[in-house]
């Protein structure tokens, strides 16, 4: 299966200036062959604490644009936005990962970046989840998570590629690029990472968005500008990659 990770520059706290910036994007990458279309951390917001402002429910307009642009296209699509959900004080930093006959699947990032406050304005999802894109199992986490391996661990060997969407800032670029890499070697899996460029809140961002196969090696990497990377993603080689190094089995509780 062909994925896309749309790399593009976030217009600050406008939806509709974001949507309509994304969807030539969208449609490029749908043209060239992409069954799953990958967008970054709060692609309609950029990555904003205003989430009392920017909260959305479960069928508000970031999400519309989501089902619309896997409806028109029949593709899936994903990326995080501001999610509102009645059983919690705060808000919701959620990947929602949309299909073309209307599946909706919902991840919340379970740790919010503490560093800048975000456990100020996010409540944190308690619960990992694989969805089966096409025979591809596609496990997805948010920025700040890829710091923490154990909730890779715990879905490696029901994941053939994990998903990490992101507004991940300049001065940490090598971690970024390094944890990605780490996550893919560790796990036998494909690691794709969607990252933003541009400014945004006085942060700059430089994208890095990058596909790592299940050895470790980069197979597709959008650098610094604004453009979507198309990478095949093949279970099989994650299979087979797993059947000829046999570690995980090793690996302690």
């Amino acid at each position: 299966m062909k994925i896309a990770a749309i790399q593009h520059d976030i217009t600050w706290e406008d939806k509709d200036a974001n949507f309509a910036h994304l969807r030539p994007l969208i449609a490029a990458a749908a043209d060239k062959g992409a069954r799953l279309v990958a967008l970054p951390e709060m692609f309609a917001t950029g990555f904003t604490m205003a989430s009392t402002t920017f909260a959305e429910g479960h069928d508000g307009p970031s999400t519309q644009f989501l089902r619309e642009q896997a409806s028109s296209h029949d593709i899936w699509i994903g990326g995080s936005l501001v999610q509102r959900h009645p059983s919690v004080r705060l808000p919701y930093n959620q990947f929602v990962l949309a299909g073309p006959a209307g599946q909706i699947h919902r991840y919340a990032k379970m740790f919010p970046f503490t560093y800048h406050g975000e456990h100020e304005h996010y409540s944190a999802g308690t619960q990992s989840i694989t969805v089966d894109v096409e025979g591809v199992r596609i496990t997805p986490f948010i920025c700040y998570d890829l710091r923490f391996a154990d909730v890779f661990w715990e879905r490696a060997t029901q994941t053939d590629c994990f998903l990490v969407v992101a507004s991940w800032p300049a001065p940490r670029r090598a971690h970024w690029r390094s944890l990605l890499t780490a996550r893919a070697i560790e796990n036998q899996a494909y690691v794709v990472g969607v990252n933003r460029v541009g400014d945004g809140d006085s942060v700059t961002y430089v994208g890095d968005s990058v596909v790592v196969d299940p050895t470790g090696e980069t197979v597709a990497d959008a650098g610094g500008k604004e453009q979507a990377i198309l990478a095949e993603v093949d279970p099989t080689l994650v299979a087979r990659t797993r059947a000829e190094f046999p570690f995980l089995a090793d690996r302690r509780a």
